[in-house]
């Protein structure tokens, strides 16, 4: 299987703002949230837990990653799981005997 795909510059726009939350005077300050968009898809991911901006962006980097590889991953085939009429029909007869023969330990003309 093949691994990450890799992101070349050109096709990611990066945004810096202030997150809002607690942190105190340097999260308030400070532009370290980090918006990051893969222009070609469209798809955008945010990382604001860090105080640090470039921790920002190593952890907005990685989850684009697994966003890309997410939606790369290819789907698996459905199995079909439905009982064929033939197995229905055979377990139908299969219960059908069994009752037949527990009718068979029934006292007779009682219950």
């Amino acid at each position: 299987a093949p691994g990450p795909p890799t992101l070349s510059d050109k096709d990611l726009h990066w945004e810096y703002y202030r997150a809002s939350g607690p942190g105190g005077q340097h999260r308030n300050k400070v532009a370290t949230a980090v918006r990051l968009t893969h222009v070609p898809t469209g798809i955008t991911v945010s990382a604001t837990e860090r105080r640090s901006r470039a921790r920002n962006r190593d952890v907005a980097l990685r989850r684009l990653q697994s966003r890309l590889a997410e939606m790369n991953r290819p789907i698996k085939k459905r199995k079909p799981t439905k009982p064929s009429r033939a197995a229905r029909l055979k377990r139908l007869e299969a219960k059908k005997r069994r009752g037949r023969v527990k009718a068979l330990r029934r006292r007779p003309g009682g219950e």
